[in-house]
C-alpha cells in the first residue's frame, strides 16, 4: 500500500507526514527525526543575601573558627567569605553581609540548601548547621527595593543537636526586573525582563522560511551509500526554539518549513544552526555541528523578503572549511514604525541592570549557569535537544581565549580607527606642502573656520548627512553572514588552531605546552610594554601639578599664569588662528628638533621609577 501526501505546514496532517521519511531510520532513532517547537524555560536570578548568624555552637572551642556559609541550588554552589571578628561580635555570632546570585527556572523544582560550615583545613569543612528552603517560597520583586530579611532556624546535622536558638539571617528574593542572559551578549536574541508585567508591546513579526541546504559535506558513511548526512536545522530567537524534521540520507535536504516569532527589539539576532543527526542509526549520542548562520534584525528592511543562500563555515584543526550552503527566506514585518524607531533611544537592557548593576564576572558566571539550566530542560523534551546543540546555539565557548580571535579583534580595531589614520595622513600631507595648492586651500579653509566658527558644526553635520545619503545606493542587499576573513581563519597558523581546539586543562605534550607558553609570554610582553608606555604618559600628565619634580611644576605653573593673561587679552579665535598657522607653516620654517613643549613633557617623572 502506497500513500502520498501533498500539503503545507499549515495542514493538520503535517506533523504526521514525517513517517514518509522514516523508511531507513533505526527504530530507536525514529523519534529523533520529528520536528518540534520548544519553549525555553523562564529563567530568574535568585539573590541570596547572607547577613549574619546567631548562637552558632562550635565543636572545637580551643581554636579561632573560620565560619562561612555555603548555598546550593541544584548543581550551583557558592560560598561566602570567611567571617571576620568585628567589634562587639563573638565567635558564635558571625557576620557576612554578602550577596550570592543563582539562576533558577520555572516551574521551581529545586530547594535552597544553606549550611554554615567551619573551615578546619585543606578540603576539611565541618557543618555546624543547615537548612532547606523551597525556591517557590522565595519572595519575588520587580524593582530595586530590597527584599524583607528573615531569620531562619537551622536544622540538626549529622544526628547532633545544633543547639537552642541557632539561626541565620537571610535576605532572599527572585529578581524579576533583570534579563537573564543565557547567550553571548553581542548575539542576544532577547532583552526582555523575566517578569511579564514589565514587558512592552511587540513591534513586529519575524518570519523565517527554512527552505533547504545544498552541497553539504558528507558527515558519516553508511553501508552501500557512501558519504551521506542526516541533517536538521535548529533556530533560536527569544524563548522560542524550533527544530525541523530530519531529512535522512541526503546531501541536499529540503525542509520548506516556516516559523514566526514576535519581535520586541530590532537590535537582536536570530541564530540558525545546521546539525547532523547521529541518533538516526541508534549508535551515536552527540549530534555533529555542520554550521551556523546569524542574522541581525536591524540589518533587515521592513516588509522585504530576503531569499538567500548563506555559506556554512566551520573551523577545524586543519583550518576553515565550507560545509555547504543554507537556503533561507526571511521577512521582518513592523507593526508600527514610530515604536520601532523609539526603541533606538531606549536602553538596551532592562532598568535593573543599570540601577543595581551586576559585575562582568558575575554576568559571565550566571550566563554559564543559565546555559546549563536551559540545556537540562531542553534535554528532557521529546525529541530531546542535545546539550551539544544548545551550547553551540548559545555560543558556549565565545569567551575562550585563542590567538586567532586576538588577532581578528586587533584587525577589527585597526579597521575601526583607520579613519583617524586617514585624517592624520591628510593633515600631514597638507602640513608637508608637497602639494602647495592643496596645502594653501587647506590653510584658507582652516582660517575661515576659525574666523567664522558658527559654520563649523553645520558644515560637519551636512557633510555627514551627504555621505550617508550618497552611500544609500551602496547599502548591502543581503544580510551579513559569517566571514572567514573577518574571523582571521584563512591565514591562521595550524599550531594556533590546534591550541584553540585543545581541551581545558590541556591534553598536549609538555614540550608543545612549553613552546606555546613561551609564545604567549612573548605576546604578553609586547602588550605589557604598550600598557606601560600608555600609563607612563598618563602619569606624566599627573606629574605636571604633583610637585614630584619641583622645577618642572614651577615652570608649568608660571607658564599657566602667563598664558592665562594672554588668553584674557587676546580673542580665542586669534589664538587658534596663530596656533594653527604656526603648526601648518611650510617645512622650510621648521626645525627638525622636537618642540619645547614635547621636550618638557618627556622629561617629567612617572611611577615607572618605583617599579621592580
Amino acid at each position: 500500500m502506497v500513500s502520498i501526501w501533498f500539503g503545507t505546514q499549515a495542514d493538520e496532517a503535517f506533523s504526521e507526514a514525517w513517517h514518509s521519511k522514516a523508511a531507513n531510520v533505526h527504530f530507536d532513532g525514529l523519534n529523533s527525526i520529528k520536528s518540534k517547537v520548544y519553549l525555553s524555560p523562564k529563567l530568574w536570578y535568585l539573590r541570596i543575601g547572607v547577613i549574619e548568624a546567631q548562637d552558632v555552637v562550635l565543636g572545637d572551642k580551643m581554636r579561632y573558627p573560620e565560619l562561612f556559609v555555603k548555598v546550593q541550588v541544584g548543581n550551583q554552589v557558592l560560598k561566602t567569605r570567611i567571617a571576620s571578628l568585628g567589634s562587639g561580635r563573638s565567635f558564635s555570632n558571625p557576620y557576612w553581609d554578602e550577596d550570592l546570585m543563582f539562576v533558577v527556572a520555572e516551574p521551581f523544582e529545586d530547594y535552597l540548601l544553606i549550611s554554615i560550615e567551619d573551615h578546619l583545613g585543606l578540603s576539611r569543612d565541618e557543618v555546624v548547621g543547615r537548612m532547606a528552603l523551597p525556591v517557590s517560597n522565595v519572595e519575588r520583586r520587580l524593582d530595586e527595593k530590597g527584599a524583607v530579611s528573615r531569620w531562619y532556624n537551622l536544622d540538626t546535622c549529622e544526628g547532633k543537636a545544633v543547639g537552642f536558638g541557632c539561626r541565620v539571617h537571610l535576605r532572599a528574593s527572585l529578581e524579576g526586573g533583570y534579563h537573564v542572559l543565557d547567550e553571548a551578549t553581542v548575539y542576544s536574541s532577547d532583552v526582555r525582563t523575566t517578569a511579564k508585567q514589565l514587558w512592552k508591546p511587540s513591534i513586529g513579526v519575524l518570519e523565517v522560511g527554512i527552505l533547504g541546504a545544498s552541497n553539504l559535506v558528507p558527515m558519516k558513511v553508511k553501508e552501500g551509500k557512501g558519504g551521506i548526512a542526516d541533517a536538521y536545522c535548529v533556530a533560536k530567537y527569544g524563548q522560542k526554539w524550533v527544530r525541523t524534521r530530519t531529512v535522512v540520507d541526503s546531501l541536499s535536504p529540503r525542509w520548506n518549513e516556516q516559523y514566526t516569532w514576535e519581535v520586541f527589539d530590532p537590535c537582536t539576532v536570530i541564530s540558525i544552526g545546521l546539525f547532523d543527526n547521529s541518533r538516526v542509526t541508534g549508535a551515536g549520542s552527540r549530534d555533529t555541528r555542520i554550521g551556523k548562520v546569524r542574522i541581525r534584525l536591524s540589518t533587515l528592511e521592513t516588509d522585504r523578503v530576503y531569499a538567500h543562500a548563506y555559506p556554512l563555515l566551520m573551523l577545524h584543526p586543519s583550518g576553515v572549511k565550507k560545509m555547504g550552503e543554507l537556503h533561507l527566506s526571511v521577512r521582518f514585518t513592523c507593526a508600527n514604525v514610530l515604536n520601532m524607531l523609539h526603541m533606538y533611544a531606549t536602553p538596551l537592557l532592562p532598568r535593573m541592570h543599570y540601577v543595581v548593576p551586576l559585575s562582568m564576572a558575575q554576568l559571565e558566571s550566571l550566563r554559564h549557569q543559565a546555559m546549563s539550566v536551559v540545556a537540562a530542560r531542553l534535554g528532557r523534551a521529546e525529541p530531546a535537544l542535545g546539550r551539544e546543540v544548545v551550547e553551540y546555539m548559545l555560543d558556549h565557548d565565545s569567551n575562550v581565549w585563542s590567538m586567532r580571535k586576538s588577532k581578528a579583534n586587533f584587525l577589527r580595531l585597526t579597521k575601526v580607527v583607520g579613519w583617524v589614520v586617514a585624517v592624520g595622513r591628510t593633515m600631514e600631507m597638507s602640513r608637508s606642502w608637497r602639494r602647495p595648492v592643496v596645502s594653501a586651500v587647506f590653510v584658507m579653509m582652516f582660517m575661515v573656520a576659525v574666523m567664522v566658527p558658527e559654520i563649523v558644526m553645520p558644515c560637519v553635520l551636512l557633510t555627514m548627512a551627504g555621505v550617508g545619503m550618497w552611500r544609500y545606493r551602496l547599502r548591502p542587499r543581503h544580510p551579513p553572514y559569517m566571514d572567514a576573513r573577518v574571523s582571521y581563519a584563512e591565514s591562521v597558523h595550524l599550531d594556533e588552531l590546534d591550541e584553540e581546539f585543545d581541551s581545558f586543562p590541556t591534553s598536549r605534550s609538555p614540550e608543545l605546552v612549553r613552546m606555546r607558553h613561551d609564545r604567549l609570554r612573548s605576546v604578553a610582553a609586547r602588550i605589557q610594554t604598550a600598557v606601560g608606555d600608555l600609563a607612563t604618559q598618563g602619569e606624566r600628565f599627573q606629574a605636571l601639578l604633583s610637585w614630584r619634580d619641583p622645577r618642572a611644576t614651577f615652570l608649568f605653573v608660571v607658564v599657566c599664569l602667563v598664558v592665562a593673561f594672554g588668553f584674557y587679552l587676546v580673542p580665542i579665535r586669534w589664538v587658534v588662528a596663530l596656533g594653527g598657522g604656526y603648526y601648518l607653516r611650510p617645512p622650510r620654517f621648521r626645525s627638525r628638533h622636537p618642540s619645547c613643549a614635547i621636550s618638557f613633557f618627556k622629561r617629567l617623572p612617572s611611577n615607572a621609577d618605583g617599579m621592580l
